[in-house]
């Protein structure tokens, strides 16, 4: 496959991920024809025909035995990528920032510590009333040490100055704090190494609202499985507080008639922080 094939190919993937499309199969091939004669009729007759009892008296559980009822095929089951993540290590009263941070360290909790380049824990208000979850950095978050630096960041900056706000105001940080291979989605191992951070990141901010951007926040936060076209624009309650799902930015930098999803769901944001 070539370079522009792989690169249509991961295109669509992350489209379908955006859905809460996350898993696929293929359909085993039928099995190749028989080059063996065909039977005759006879034969085909005694092939299909059990074995039966030379006594008319003999134990029936003679016959159930040699009749064989084949089981059902079943479809294979989809896998679940994400299960709702519960910190392992509870959020500490009146912890800080500064303190989680110092506590994570030099990360090598999971596999990500070994591809990755910068820990990118998180930027913004520590007393952010709106803090934003993302899925995981990506190339230019893991050069800057920074989430949300890139096309997908320049879009959410966008839409914070929609909703009446700056980025100076708000949080920023994702389920995880290293940047997956290629991008991809992060695996439930990892996820669950990193995201009792996250959760402490939250107690420690203590916001009115967290926005999910994208299905794994969604999945990590609320534990939803729905597709997030499906919930997005909704409050959930969440930790105490309140939690709202929408698109990622990614999502929209595919498809950009869809932006009119973002503006909608930030105008709820907007409104609902204006509610004192």
């Amino acid at each position: 496959m070539d370079q522009k094939s792989r690169n249509e190919l991961k295109a669509r993937l992350e489209f379908y991920r955006e859905l809460g499309i996350e898993s696929f199969y293929r359909r085993s091939p039928a099995p190749k024809s028989d080059l063996r004669p065909a039977p005759t009729a006879t034969n085909e007759a005694m092939a299909t025909q059990p074995p039966q009892p030379t006594d008319p008296g003999a134990n029936p559980e003679i016959v159930r035995a040699v009749i064989q009822i084949p089981k059902p095929i079943m479809p294979p089951q989809k896998l679940n990528l994400f299960e709702p993540a519960e910190p392992s290590a509870a959020p500490r009263e009146n912890e800080t920032l500064e303190q989680i941070r110092e506590d994570l360290g030099d990360c090598q909790r999971c596999r990500l510590a070994k591809t990755r380049k910068t820990i990118v824990f998180g930027q913004g208000n520590p007393k952010a009333e709106l803090v934003f979850v993302g899925e995981g950095p990506g190339a230019d978050e893991d050069e800057q040490g920074l989430p949300f630096v890139g096309r997908a960041g320049k879009l959410l900056n966008r839409m914070i100055e929609y909703a009446g706000m700056k980025r100076e105001e708000v949080y920023i940080c994702n389920i995880v704090k290293c940047r997956p291979p290629m991008n991809r989605v992060p695996e439930k191992d990892e996820i669950e190494a990193c995201s009792p951070f996250l959760f402490r990141q939250i107690a420690a901010i203590k916001p009115r609202l967290v926005c999910c951007l994208g299905a794994p926040a969604v999945r990590t936060l609320l534990g939803i499985k729905e597709g997030i076209t499906k919930i997005r624009g909704q409050f959930y309650d969440f930790a105490g507080t309140k939690a709202i799902a929408t698109v990622h930015p990614a999502y929209i930098l595919r498809n950009a008639r869809e932006e009119h999803i973002l503006r909608e769901d930030f105008e709820k944001i907007r409104d609902f922080l204006k509610r004192k």
